[in-house]
């Protein structure tokens, strides 16, 4: 019988890729069949993800580039196309909060510079889905296939306290690849949507625990708001990932968002 998840002779791109979230779902990915390609600025990191997925049996590879640069990404697309192959499948994995931008302490709304904001949205919108998807989806609708994976936030949907510019950020990802599922839906490339909830990682870990490791009054609330009260593990993004991936399991589905967040946006009082 035929495996809807198996992966085989899917190429993938994983933007952010490095970090921890990217990194889980580039293994999924590798685990599922699909020979993936880690992309970004750290080459140190990138080649000691790919290499941990080789060393598991996977097929990956590290491509240096920068998200932000359009002429970056076009070397490196051109660099994949005549060594590895047409990228069938992206995942937009990049992103994160400047800390210029939190709220905290006596800081208000008005005095947020500028420039942070205009940081976030290079760094979430501009450089962690726009340029990306100019860059690989021409290719992908000529060849009149493909599936683009943006990641969201439960932020993009309801504005979380002290980090409005990355809420704000992350809710353009979500109208611009809902834009995109629509355009492309009747050429054969699909376009959704993953929004994870809290996973402790690099960026977040200084907001979430004290330095001798107990929760801040922020985890606190956050668990107090997640009905499976605990945060996510980075492992639980991978279903999501393999089943947008693929395209004899999600052949019908395009503008979705899936959330993995434990009943966050679910709850209310």
């Amino acid at each position: 019988m035929k495996n809807r998840f198996d992966l085989s002779g899917e190429i993938g791109v994983i933007i952010g890729g490095t970090g921890s979230l990217g990194g889980a779902m580039a293994l999924g990915l590798a685990e599922a069949g699909c020979e993936v390609i880690i992309l970004g600025r750290n080459a140190d990191k990138g080649e000691g993800v790919a290499s941990g997925i080789r060393e598991m049996g996977g097929k990956a590879h590290y491509v240096q580039a920068d998200a932000m640069q359009a002429d970056s990404l076009k070397k490196a697309h051109e660099q994949i196309q005549k060594n590895i192959g047409a990228p069938t499948v992206l995942i937009n994995a990049a992103g994160g909060n400047d800390p210029k931008t939190t709220l905290a302490g006596d800081m208000r709304f008005e005095q947020i510079p500028l420039e942070a904001w205009r940081g976030n949205f290079d760094l979430n919108l501009v450089g962690g889905v726009l340029l990306p998807c100019q860059e690989f989806a021409p290719a992908m609708l000529e060849a009149k296939r493909g599936s683009i994976i943006n990641i969201a936030s439960v932020s993009a949907h309801i504005p979380l306290s002290r980090v409005i510019a990355y809420s704000a950020a992350k809710a353009a990802v979500l109208s611009l690849s809902q834009f995109l599922a629509r355009e492309w839906a009747s050429i054969g490339v699909r376009v959704n949507t993953i929004t994870p909830g809290f996973f402790p990682a690099e960026q977040n870990r200084k907001i979430l625990f004290h330095e001798d490791g107990t929760p801040t009054p922020r985890t606190e609330s956050i668990m107090g708001h997640t009905p499976m009260g605990r945060f996510g593990q980075a492992e639980e993004l991978i279903g999501a990932a393999v089943f947008l991936a693929s395209h004899q399991a999600s052949s019908f589905v395009t503008g979705s968002d899936i959330r993995v967040d434990g009943g966050f946006l679910s709850q209310t009082i």
